[in-house]
């Protein structure tokens, strides 16, 4: 998504440009379309207006179940799995992400195994399990090198793997106290 500057350091989370945000929330909120609705839930989410993105999270889940493809139906997962992350539900939300990640894998799809790879490790990274989130964020360069990601997405990957690393350090130093 073009509003996003950049990834927090320390919180992976999305750095925005809010006001852009707001703008394209407001042209794409008219619209009822499934793809436009899964953008709804992430400009609500990345505003951290949590029970809007829920609600309309559970609402495109519903809708992919009822009417769309399996891959439609991963996509509006993965994304209600993001907003349970940013709620702290992580165990809610890393049981969505490895049912996601398993079929993803199961039918071979690699884009959507990574993309859930990447959410999984950070709903880790937030509730502090560095070890899984590395390994989440390692599988996830992988995938996205198999796939031919270009060198940016690449370099954002491996900040996470490195955020990881420091944190994974950090607490490790703080327990040998």
């Amino acid at each position: 998504m073009g509003f996003i500057q950049g990834y927090d350091p320390e919180t992976l989370r999305e750095v925005i440009d809010r006001e852009a945000v707001y703008e394209r929330l407001v042209e794409v909120s008219r619209q009822r379309s499934f793809p436009d609705q899964l953008e709804q839930v992430w400009l609500f989410k990345v505003l951290g207006e949590l029970d809007e993105a829920l609600e309309i999270s559970e609402r495109t889940v519903r809708l992919a179940r009822m009417s769309g493809t399996r891959r439609d139906l991963l996509h509006a997962r993965i994304i209600h799995a993001t907003v349970n992350q940013h709620r702290g539900a992580y165990t809610a939300a890393e049981a969505e992400l490895t049912a996601c990640i398993e079929e993803a894998e199961g039918q071979r799809w690699e884009r959507i195994s990574a993309l859930a790879h990447s959410h999984r490790g950070k709903a880790r990274y937030d509730a502090g399990d560095y070890d899984g989130a590395r390994e989440d964020f390692k599988r996830e360069l992988f995938l996205r090198q198999e796939l031919g990601a270009d060198d940016e997405q690449l370099e954002i990957t491996m900040g996470f793997i490195e955020a990881a690393e420091r944190k994974r350090s950090t607490s490790r130093g703080l327990f040998a106290s």
